[in-house]
């Protein structure tokens, strides 16, 4: 669209008093009315010429910015045509003016109402009939970017929590439709006849799956997971995805409670006393711990996808002193024991994360054994803390990380990469920004930040940080901070 917004008073030609006049939903008497204060007139016999020229000649200006004649204006808002009456307005009114158009042919204009794929092919029945071709353009076109400074949205930061769900819930229906299909293939398959396990509640998981589709597309609006809906709508949209995403986890115990059972023919389903527990490691859920008094746990790890996966799976336990087994193989898996933080600079004495590699078949449920060890048995991590005038040297077997060339707190640290001699360097930096203020001024909105003056420097205050290393071939360097802002930043 060329101009301001795709509403009605903006879509006919650049003027939009004129445009206003012919939206047919604001005639007199009814709830929207035009903000120029010259509302739309109902056409008569009387005043069809008139109202036909005004229109034609918006039409005519906003041609000259395309290289076809052939033309969409749509008609149309937010909200509308939920009411009969706004239909036969518009309807009624506009008809008479393309009828007017198609008794004077001197006016060399034809207009009709169509879709989008009628433009579409009107256009190219032109471009094709004038032997010419369109010309390509790329690059960003992200929302209202095209005007002034309007560019800095909060479309892919705002609400993170409720992206962070979205993007749960996605990949958690994703997995539950895999094995859900997996399990009735299998069912079919050792009863025959198509025929599923007697009390295998597949109806009721099939709507457990209807209702997490629907929440997941209804979180798609533009006021969903762009985060610009109000608070109150943005906490149903939460429940609405949360909820959907504790049905499928239903779904998946008692799907793969079949897929694993042995003995197919002892398959019971028990809701209330469900066959496995999902322990999720997500920032969005309690972390769940597992308590294994030296008796063997058993770890099911689902691949979703349709390669092999080699993962690195984490959970919590009770203990350090633990060794994780292939199921199938026996085999012992690489592992280790890190720190859970209960503060920045304290840990927890009653939990450890235990992470191990998980080899993953395409689309493969596989079963680890997790059971206590003898004491100091499993590796653990290294951990080394940074403090003000002791900027350490980090090493693991493929990276190194190198202290800060300056004494500032948030100084870069270097990376480097011991195969290739590649060398990244990390830094944190934040600065705080205000809204602009000021008449006859853009501000703030839903859909916009607009900032102020130029973002002041927020100061990090250093606190004992650790940095540390891990045994799986993985390295994870966390910068925590507290923040003071500095004297006279816009809040």
């Amino acid at each position: 669209m060329p101009f301001y917004s795709y509403d009605v008073p903006h879509t006919c030609g650049p003027n939009p008093a004129v445009c206003c006049q012919f939206d047919f939903h604001r005639l007199p008497g009814g709830r929207v009315f035009c903000p120029w204060r010259i509302p739309p007139q109902p056409i008569t016999e009387l005043n069809v010429q008139e109202r036909a020229l005004l229109l034609l000649d918006q039409y005519r200006q906003k041609s000259r910015l395309f290289r076809s004649p052939v033309l969409m204006v749509p008609l149309g808002d937010d909200f509308r045509f939920v009411e009969a009456s706004e239909w036969d307005a518009q309807f009624t009114n506009y008809q008479k003016l393309f009828d007017y158009f198609d008794q004077h042919p001197e006016l060399h204009v034809k207009a009709r109402f169509g879709t989008l794929s009628d433009y579409f092919s009107a256009l190219s029945r032109r471009v094709a009939t004038a032997g010419s071709t369109l010309p390509t353009v790329r690059g960003d076109f992200f929302t209202y970017a095209d005007r002034d400074d309007h560019y800095w949205s909060g479309y892919f930061t705002s609400r993170p929590f409720y992206k962070r769900l979205d993007r749960t819930l996605e990949a958690t229906l994703r997995a539950t439709e895999i094995l859900f299909s997996l399990t009735l293939a299998e069912m079919r398959r050792f009863y025959g006849g198509g025929r599923l396990a007697a009390d295998f509640p597949a109806r009721e998981h099939f709507g457990r799956l209807t209702t997490g589709r629907r929440s997941l597309a209804l979180f798609q609006h533009h006021d969903a997971v762009t985060g610009t809906a109000r608070d109150h709508v943005v906490v149903d949209y939460g429940n609405r995805l949360f909820e959907s995403i504790l049905n499928l986890h239903a779904v998946l115990q008692s799907s793969a409670h079949w897929l694993l059972l042995l003995d197919k023919s002892q398959y019971h389903h028990d809701q209330s006393k469900p066959f496995m527990q999902m322990v999720t490691f997500d920032l969005l859920f309690t972390f769940d711990l597992l308590y294994l008094m030296y008796i063997l746990r058993s770890v099911m790890v689902f691949n979703p996808t349709e390669q092999l996966q080699t993962s690195v799976v984490s959970v919590l336990v009770d203990s350090p002193d633990v060794r994780v087994i292939a199921a199938e193989t026996g085999r012992p898996m690489a592992a280790q024991i890190s720190a859970v933080w209960a503060e920045p600079s304290r840990t927890a004495k009653d939990s450890f994360q235990l992470d191990f590699v998980a080899e993953l078949p395409p689309l493969a449920l596989v079963v680890y054994h997790v059971t206590r060890s003898s004491v100091g048995s499993a590796p653990r991590a290294r951990y080394t803390f940074r403090r003000r005038g002791n900027p350490p040297s980090v090493q693991a077997e493929h990276f190194q990380v190198s202290p800060p060339d300056a004494a500032e707190a948030d100084a870069p640290l270097s990376l480097s990469n011991k195969h290739s001699g590649l060398v990244r360097r990390l830094q944190v930096q934040f600065l705080w920004y205000g809204t602009r203020t000021g008449a006859n001024r853009d501000k703030s909105g839903a859909y916009l930040f607009l900032p102020g003056e130029e973002g002041a420097q927020v100061s990090p205050e250093p606190k004992p940080e650790p940095v540390w290393t891990q045994a799986l071939s993985f390295l994870n360097v966390h910068l925590g901070f507290s923040f003071s802002l500095e004297s006279g930043s816009e809040r």
